[in-house]
């Protein structure tokens, strides 16, 4: 076991599978203790047992303000302090046209991808400032660096995420908080499908040369990064919309 993290304390939303899950684990690897939150309670339990007793699941819906504040008692409750939090959950509507969307697929993409930063930004900052500095990571997307016909309500929720992680960065400075986002591209996750329209070894093959080093992300790859921006390995950086993405954005 490594110890990047050693004494440290994480919260991770969505990690119940996909980035979320492959963060959390890492993350524990590194030392860490993690609340595993997720909406799907079976999924963070089943995660948080395959981690040990460094994990404690929670079910959560981000975008509820006494789910988001549960999360956050949980680490401070069970493990004294709170110094990372991963914004991870996320929501989409299918590739199509803008037009065809609902207003409740609307609300629901800008309520977890947008909201939910929000309703943790104000359980977990004051925490964090009492404890005289902490780290925050929001998963963007590269559909918020370079957005594509097809998805753009959910393209446009991920560069709100980028601006406010980037707003975040410069107010949170003097209080020690490094806020940044995460910008991956589509990778095996349960959103896949909806990113692509549908899931066909054709729809796959159009994607994968998209991106110049030819592969899906893993969430092995978005959790190294994570891990990297939650490290005192990245103590001089705040602000700052990474891309996860194989070149997919150049």
């Amino acid at each position: 076991m490594a110890d990047r993290l050693k004494g440290k304390v994480a919260v991770i939303t969505g990690a119940g599978s996909g980035f979320g899950e492959g963060m959390a684990k890492l993350f524990a690897s590194e030392g860490a203790k993690v609340i595993v939150a997720d909406l799907n309670g079976e999924a963070a339990a089943r995660v948080a047992s395959e981690i040990g007793e460094a994990a404690i699941a929670v079910t959560a819906d981000v975008t509820v303000r006494a789910d988001v504040e549960a999360m956050v008692t949980a680490a401070t409750g069970h493990f004294g302090r709170l110094d990372i939090l991963v914004n991870n959950a996320g929501y989409s509507h299918r590739n199509g046209s803008m037009l065809g969307v609902d207003e409740d697929t609307f609300d629901r993409i800008f309520d977890v991808n947008a909201k939910a930063i929000y309703l943790a930004a104000l359980a977990v900052v004051p925490v964090m400032e009492a404890q005289g500095g902490g780290v925050i990571i929001n998963t963007a997307s590269t559909a918020g660096l370079r957005p594509r016909p097809g998805l753009t309500w959910y393209n446009a929720s991920k560069g709100w995420a980028i601006t406010a992680t980037k707003s975040m960065a410069v107010e949170l400075a003097p209080a020690k908080i490094r806020v940044n986002a995460l910008c991956p591209v589509a990778g095996e996750t349960g959103m896949l499908h909806l990113f692509m329209g549908e899931d066909t070894p054709e729809k796959r093959a159009q994607f994968r040369a998209s991106i110049p080093l030819g592969r899906l992300s893993t969430p092995q790859d978005i959790a190294n990064a994570a891990l990297w921006l939650a490290s005192d390995d990245a103590e001089f950086i705040t602000g700052v919309a990474l891309e996860v993405d194989g070149g997919r954005c150049i």
